[in-house]
């Protein structure tokens, strides 16, 4: 029986500061759209975070334990078989460069390796500086071979479906 590249990726979670909990629970409406913002991602809709937010397959936050506060976040969304899609990973700037981005992909992708099907995809879209986080698991670009594209919908009245 052979082996998919990914079956000897042995996800090693990072340990955190000692002031940072991680937590395996959907951020909420208000957390995801601050967080997303204060991070440096795009800003979403309440709109579309309300709809979308309850199809997330895992989740994690951190948490600054001495303030009680989100201080970062990931997802994994997709059709739980196929195609997984790693997506909204931030973290807030006062927080970052202490491994927490790290530990956040790390929990997704042992989430993934647990769970996931064989054959199944995972993908992202990294940016800036991203691209060095996201190999440490075993991510590669698809260049040559593929390209990323995306379609953004339009907003809409607030008033429209």
């Amino acid at each position: 029986m052979s082996s998919s590249p990914n079956s000897q990726n042995k996800i090693t979670l990072p340990s955190l500061p000692p002031e940072y909990d991680l937590l395996t629970t959907i951020p909420s409406l208000e957390t995801y759209l601050n967080l997303r913002v204060a991070s440096g991602l795009s800003p979403k809709s309440e709109a579309a975070a309300l709809a979308g937010l309850p199809n997330t397959l895992h989740a994690v936050q951190i948490e600054h334990a001495p303030t009680n506060t989100i201080v970062g976040m990931g997802r994994i969304v997709g059709d739980n078989g196929l195609f997984y899609q790693v997506v909204d990973i931030g973290v807030h700037p006062a927080h970052q460069r202490k491994g927490l981005g790290k530990a956040i992909v790390g929990e997704l992708m042992r989430w993934v390796e647990e769970t996931g099907k064989g054959g199944g995809h995972v993908t992202l879209l990294a940016d800036g500086d991203a691209p060095k986080l996201y190999r440490q698991f075993g991510f590669t670009e698809t260049l040559p071979k593929s390209v990323s594209m995306k379609y953004r919908i339009p907003v809409r009245d607030a008033g429209a479906n």
